[in-house]
């Protein structure tokens, strides 16, 4: 199903701690603070972790991405829900028979506080 400007894609996900694990593994990232557990038992997210949800839309779309921009706001903990909301702002039919693509996103926690901001670009084959 093709995008249109102005379409806003919206889905969650609660982070495990398996979900830390598997990415720690996998990205070597071992701060403290993803393998420590703090006073109410939560470890943090990676914060590329955190940015794997905007990266979805990409995925669900076959975006081959040329640029990805993220300001991360505020720390992820296990069992915090994100809701990320996308925003397309820019599908656009090329010569070469590309579609040039541009997104917006927000994430907001389960308690409605921004974690991450940001933008992707990138072209769909």
């Amino acid at each position: 199903m093709p995008l249109n400007v102005g379409d806003i894609i919206t889905f969650e996900r609660a982070f495990t701690v398996r979900d830390v694990e598997i990415f720690t593994a996998i990205s070597g990232d071992e701060g403290i603070h993803h393998l420590t557990p703090d006073e109410q038992g939560r470890l943090v997210i990676q914060g590329l972790l955190t940015a794997t949800l905007p990266t979805k839309v990409g995925g669900d779309h076959n975006v081959i991405a040329r640029n990805m921009n993220f300001e991360f706001s505020r720390p992820v903990f296990t069992g915090d829900t994100i809701i990320c909301e996308v925003k397309i702002e820019k599908y656009e039919r090329q010569e070469n028979n590309r579609t040039a693509i541009i997104a917006t996103f927000v994430c907001k926690n389960q308690n409605e506080k921004e974690v991450l901001n940001g933008e992707f670009s990138g072209v769909i084959l």
